[in-house]
């Protein structure tokens, strides 16, 4: 029995019934939520053909280094392979990499080599591209591929100085690595304040202590008003010149491949909490193009997060392959900056107040150790930590319970 979008269609017997009429399934992107879907096709015992497409020509990589450890030079390209080439024959599954997707129509793929695909399942995992700037220079550079990660790194060890739009996740984690590296580095941010959308203007004053601090000079509510050869021109009549300029201002769903389908991706794919796209038989989707039905915020919501990636490719792959599908946990994500890890653990939407944890970065003590309770009225909604892993991780049983106050003040003080 099918009660709403929030709710897995039919039981276990169904979907078991359903897994034996699916021969084959077609995973369109080669990431972390493809070959994680993958994973748990094989893992939940589906035996039946897999294929896996995916647009670059590099075997499986994980994302989250390539703004840190790839980009600082710590790592290596081939540290970020997800699984060794040889592991792709264990899974059973045939690879098409350095092919695109280009069209979609009922249990079938269109791929730009001419060749079409027919499945009795498709899994679409394309993620996110970056997003650019009319008139973008040539030498200007996004991060959004292992290839773009080489090439700054290579930019970067040649320059002196860096210009970076966006204060974002991106912008921020390049700007660490570039001050670590010992180049000045100027950061432009249209918002009030860095990390506004995602953590709200009073933690994301936090972000943009950190930036400061580091030595990074940062300019907030300013627009881009265009280029003169490498050179920014600002909306209030300003110009930043820099050796390396990185644009970080978001990503958008990588979905043009289904603009001609009929399928409505203006926010990105719509789906049930299993992962079916709303709508359509035999399509899914997982990670950064999915919108996945939110029970608490009773809406779909599109996470750009690692951990939401591959949560959404177990609960898919256990559910195509008539297994058990696990639980969704509790939204998270992090990121590494500055020598610390600005971490979040639930839905900051809903909240209407905070409430300091630990540490004094509110009140304008240092940022570190920071802990700050998110809270709707009197509920705790999630958690935000600055290099705090240890005390936010605590939290986290509070976050999905929907812990009170009181209960959220009994734990700091435990934890003081």
């Amino acid at each position: 029995m099918d009660s709403g979008p929030g709710r897995f269609p039919g039981g276990t017997e169904i979907a078991a019934v359903q897994a034996e009429q699916i021969r084959h399934v077609l995973v369109v992107g080669a990431g972390l939520g493809g070959l994680r879907t993958v994973e748990a096709l094989r893992s939940n015992g589906y035996d039946g053909r897999i294929s896996l497409v995916g647009a670059e020509r590099h075997l499986p990589y994980d994302r989250p280094p390539l703004s840190k450890q790839l980009l600082a030079g710590t790592w290596e390209a081939d540290r970020v392979t997800l699984r060794a080439a040889d592991g792709y024959d264990d899974l059973g599954i045939r690879t098409y990499l350095g092919t695109r997707a280009v069209g979609w129509q009922p249990g079938r793929v269109e791929l730009d080599d001419g060749a079409t695909l027919h499945a009795d399942a498709v899994v679409v995992a394309t993620g996110v591209v970056a997003r650019t700037l009319p008139g973008l220079p040539d030498t200007a550079h996004t991060l959004r591929t292992l290839d773009d990660s080489l090439a700054l790194r290579t930019a970067l060890d040649e320059a002196s100085s860096l210009a970076v739009v966006g204060a974002g996740f991106v912008g921020a984690e390049v700007a660490s690595a570039a001050r670590d590296r010992g180049i000045d580095v100027t950061v432009l941010e249209a918002l009030s304040v860095p990390f506004a959308r995602a953590l709200g203007e009073q933690l994301g004053g936090l972000c943009g202590r950190l930036l400061v601090e580091s030595g990074a000079r940062l300019r907030t509510g300013v627009g881009i008003e265009g280029f003169d050869g490498d050179t920014l021109l600002l909306a209030d009549g300003d110009r930043v010149t820099a050796d390396v300029t990185l644009v970080g201002i978001g990503a958008e769903p990588q979905l043009g491949w289904l603009s001609g389908s009929g399928i409505d991706v203006t926010r990105g794919l719509v789906c049930d909490a299993a992962g079916r796209v709303e709508g359509i038989d035999g399509l899914w989707a997982v990670g950064d193009v999915a919108a996945w039905w939110d029970d608490v915020l009773d809406r779909p919501v599109r996470r750009e997060h690692w951990t939401s990636t591959v949560e959404q490719a177990a609960i898919v792959g256990a559910t195509i392959a008539g297994g058990e599908p696990p639980a969704a946990g509790v939204p998270y994500f992090w990121s590494d900056q500055f020598g610390l890890k600005v971490q979040l653990f639930g839905r900051p939407e809903p909240a209407t107040r905070h409430v300091a944890l630990h540490g004094d970065g509110l009140d304008g003590g240092p940022v570190k150790g920071t802990v700050v309770g998110l809270l709707r009225d009197d509920t705790l909604v999630a958690v935000a930590g600055f290099g705090a892993a240890r005390r936010v991780a605590r939290y986290r049983a509070l976050v999905g319970a929907g812990a009170s106050v009181a209960e959220v003040e009994e734990m700091a003080r435990s934890l003081a």
